[in-house]
């Protein structure tokens, strides 16, 4: 793509935290909205771990004048290689189609090549037309993974949520799918009938890794870790739960609350991961565990839970369907880095 002179003269360099209110300003612009405290969490986030992120902006004579925001994933969907997560991309509308956001988008490929990830991912609304003309010029392809969200209210009032489900991000023959377990139509009942449901904390790291080990087959404790810290750390609102039966931990799920993820611009929960103790199979622990995460979401007025799930994991996007979610408006992309 050739540079005009205004994007030759740009430079680019990692995003500092004093950025923080250019990056704002710009950022409202493009979304009609104000998202300084999820660009802020985002840039906390950075400071505390700078392994697993990857940020970075333009800078021309008079300012900011663009940014990328990438996160590192590892061990999704099975595979061993990281992977970047473009959170959040933007560059000044008076200098918008002069290539800074390809040479953004340059210099974080660059920086995944360095570190051996294999490939770059995002989302975007079907209709931002805008966004997806310019996935499609810098190499981006649709990819394989689903994208399925609900109305909370219409996943709170479905009486078919009769299943528990392995892990939502993982698929593996072996994920318990409880397609016996009874419905009602009382939540909360449910939930608190079934197990002990609490807000997750750090010190369930251990019991989530030996759960996670049972269904997976493989020890995935960092891949664990940083889920988890970014479920506690990362969320506007903690929402994440652990159910207890017998004095242990027999299932967990994982999920954020955010505004700004992947360019949205209403608060949705995302559901990152949902395990069982194969132990406790077809006891419904799942099911209460999604239950009460709708009952909560309720309460905090978020209004849609999103998820996503690898295309040959029919079980969990069956049980998933049968709770209410749908095909979301979001399409996922994939650039491989070769």
């Amino acid at each position: 793509m050739n540079q005009t002179p205004a994007a030759r003269q740009v430079t680019i360099r990692a995003l500092r935290p004093d950025d923080l209110d250019a990056v704002v300003a710009i950022d409202r612009a493009i979304a009609g909205r104000p998202r300084r405290a999820y660009i802020q969490r985002r840039l906390d986030a950075a400071l505390r771990e700078p392994a697993r992120h990857a940020q970075f902006a333009a800078q021309d004579a008079g300012g900011l004048t663009g940014y990328i925001l990438a996160r590192v994933l590892r061990g999704e969907f099975g595979r061993s290689e990281p992977a970047l997560r473009i959170e959040l991309v933007g560059v000044r509308r008076e200098v918008q189609g002069q290539g800074i956001g390809t040479r953004l988008l340059d210099a974080l490929v660059e920086h995944g090549r360095r570190k051996g990830v294999a490939e770059l991912r995002t989302a975007a609304a079907w209709n931002d037309h805008a966004m997806l003309r310019w996935f499609d010029a810098t190499g981006f392809a649709l990819a394989p993974d689903r994208i399925v969200d609900c109305p909370v209210a219409d996943g709170s009032d479905r009486t078919e949520r009769d299943a528990s489900a392995g892990q939502s991000d993982e698929a593996e023959p072996r994920r318990e799918i409880d397609y016996g377990a009874p419905a009602g139509n009382d939540y909360e009942k449910l939930a608190r009938d079934r197990a002990d449901l609490r807000s997750m904390t750090a010190d369930d790291l251990p019991a989530i890794v030996r759960i996670d080990r049972a269904l997976t087959g493989r020890d995935r404790t960092e891949y664990m870790r940083a889920q988890l810290a970014e479920a506690l750390d990362d969320s506007a609102v903690r929402v994440s739960l652990v159910a207890r039966l017998d004095g242990a931990v027999v299932g967990y799920l994982m999920a954020r609350t955010d505004l700004g993820d992947y360019g949205r611009t209403e608060p949705v929960a995302v559901i990152d991961t949902i395990g069982v103790d194969l132990d406790y199979a077809h006891r419904g622990i799942g099911h209460a565990l999604l239950s009460q995460l709708f009952a909560n979401l309720g309460a905090l007025r978020v209004e849609r839970v999103e998820t996503i799930a690898a295309p040959r994991d029919l079980a969990l996007l069956g049980f998933l369907y049968g709770c209410g979610f749908a095909p979301s408006q979001r399409v996922a992309f994939v650039r491989t880095l070769a």
